[in-house]
C-alpha cells in the first residue's frame, strides 16, 4: 500500500485515542474527517486538531449510515471504558455492531479499507496467558461487561463476513490497556484514577487487592502499531494483539504513580473488585513483530511521566 495521501474517517475521532490517532496523521498530511457523536469523546480534544486546515469534523452517530467519499476508515467509535459503556449497555452494543455494518456498507460503497478496532476484552477473564490471537477467549455473554465484550467480538465477526463475502479490505486490531494526553480525568480507567486522585491529594482507589495485573502501552507507540496495520500487506487482515507485553500488577503501578507525583505517602483505599474483571492480561505481540516489524518502545515511567504532566495541564 503505497503512502500517499489519502482522504481518511476517523469515527470516535474525538475520544482518547481518536484524538491522539488523527493527529498523527494529519501530521503526515493526510486529509482527515473526524467523526464523534460526543458521547464520550470531546469538542477540547478537537480544538487541538483545528489548526490543521486538512481537518475537519463531523457530529454524528454511527449507528445511522452515512455517505462521505473517503480512501481509509479507522473505526475507533465506542465507549471503551467500563463505567461509559456500562451506563447505555444497549447504546454499546449498538454502537459496535450496526455502527460495524454501517462503516462496512461505507467501506463497499468506496471500495476503501477498513481498520476495526477491537479490544483484549474479546479475550474475556482469559485461561491462556498470555494472549495469543488464536485464543478464542472465556467471555461472560450476559455479564455487565458484556456490552462491550460481546459487542466487539460481533464486530469482528461482520468484518470477517463482509470480507469473505464482499471482499472488503479489512484490518483488525486487539487493543491491550493504552494510556496517555487525551485520556478523559474520569473516565474510571486505572491510570487515570491513580494519577487524578495523585494530583489532588487524595487517596488511590485501589479495586480487587492489587495483584491483578496488565500490561499498560503508551498512545505513542499504540498510533505507530496502528498505523503500520494500514499500511501491511494486502492479504494481512489480522486479527493482531497490539499492547506492551511489560506485566505490572496494579500495586506496582500504583507505587509508580505515587513516585513520579512525588506523593510517596499517599494512602491506598481498596474495594472490591467488580464481576468479571480480569486478574490477568497481557498481550502475545509476536504476530505484530513478524507482520508490521512493530513493537512498543516506551517504557512506564517515561509514558507515565508525560501523562502526568498532561493530567497536570488539563487539572490545572
Amino acid at each position: 500500500m503505497s503512502h500517499t495521501i489519502k482522504k481518511i474517517l476517523v469515527t470516535g475521532g474525538a475520544g482518547f485515542l481518536g484524538t491522539n490517532l488523527c493527529k498523527k496523521l494529519l501530521k503526515q498530511g493526510h486529509t482527515v474527517c473526524a467523526l464523534d457523536n460526543l458521547y464520550t469523546g470531546t469538542m477540547d480534544n478537537i480544538k487541538t486538531l483545528e489548526s490543521y486546515k486538512n481537518f475537519s469534523f463531523i457530529n454524528h452517530d454511527i449507528t445511522f449510515p452515512i455517505d462521505i467519499a473517503v480512501d481509509w476508515i479507522f473505526n475507533f467509535a465506542c465507549p471503551a471504558s467500563p463505567p461509559a459503556y456500562q451506563k447505555d449497555p444497549l447504546f454499546t452494543t449498538k454502537t459496535s455492531v450496526l455502527g460495524a455494518i454501517n462503516m462496512l456498507e461505507l467501506t463497499k460503497k468506496n471500495n476503501a479499507r477498513i481498520l476495526q478496532a477491537s479490544t483484549s476484552e474479546v479475550y474475556g477473564n482469559p485461561l491462556q496467558h498470555p494472549q495469543t490471537e488464536s485464543y478464542w477467549g472465556n467471555v461472560n455473554p450476559i455479564g455487565i461487561r458484556s456490552c462491550y465484550d460481546e459487542g466487539k467480538r460481533c464486530a469482528e465477526t461482520l468484518f470477517f463476513d463482509y470480507h469473505r463475502i464482499h471482499n472488503i479490505d479489512i484490518k483488525v486490531i486487539r487493543i491491550f490497556n493504552t494510556y496517555g494526553p487525551f485520556m478523559d480525568p474520569d473516565d474510571g480507567r486505572v491510570v487515570s484514577n491513580f494519577i487524578v486522585q495523585a494530583l489532588k491529594n487524595q487517596p488511590l482507589t485501589m479495586y480487587g487487592d492489587g495483584t491483578q495485573t496488565r500490561s499498560f502501552c503508551y498512545v505513542d507507540d499504540l498510533i505507530n502499531g496502528i498505523i503500520a496495520m494500514m499500511h501491511s500487506e494486502n492479504s494481512f487482515h489480522g486479527p493482531v494483539n497490539l499492547g506492551n507485553p511489560d506485566e505490572f500488577s496494579l500495586l506496582e503501578l500504583a507505587q509508580q504513580v505515587k513516585k513520579l507525583t512525588h506523593k510517596p505517602d499517599l494512602p491506598i483505599q481498596f474495594k472490591p473488585l467488580p464481576s468479571d474483571d480480569p486478574t490477568q492480561r497481557k498481550p502475545d505481540i509476536s504476530l505484530a513483530i513478524k507482520h508490521l516489524g512493530w513493537q512498543p518502545q516506551i517504557k512506564l515511567e517515561e509514558g507515565l511521566t508525560k501523562t502526568i504532566e498532561y493530567f497536570a495541564r488539563k487539572l490545572s
